[in-house]
């Protein structure tokens, strides 16, 4: 899976694609679809890293090297929908 910044390359593509003259309704059928699909798996990475931070904020006792929180969702074996980043 791409990293959040990539995705959202991608969408300010589209949406300036949708956006041509010149574009046929077909086309910006098609790009409007896969800006949704894009959105929505934007939006699930968002709520994970903001329940990440929820978790960080209420920590109970000072982070420590032996007390380091599980942030699975920043490592490189991370699994987002079933696919890898």
């Amino acid at each position: 899976m791409n990293s959040f910044e990539e995705n959202l390359q991608t969408l300010e593509k589209l949406t300036n694609d949708i956006k041509r003259p010149d574009i046929s309704l077909e086309d910006a059928l098609k790009d409007f679809e896969e800006g949704i699909k894009l959105a929505a798996g934007m939006e699930k990475q968002l709520n994970q890293i903001e329940a990440k931070v929820q978790i960080l904020m209420n920590e109970p006792s000072p982070m420590t090297e032996e007390n380091k929180p599980e942030l699975d969702l920043f490592s490189d074996d991370s699994q987002v929908n079933g696919t890898r980043r």
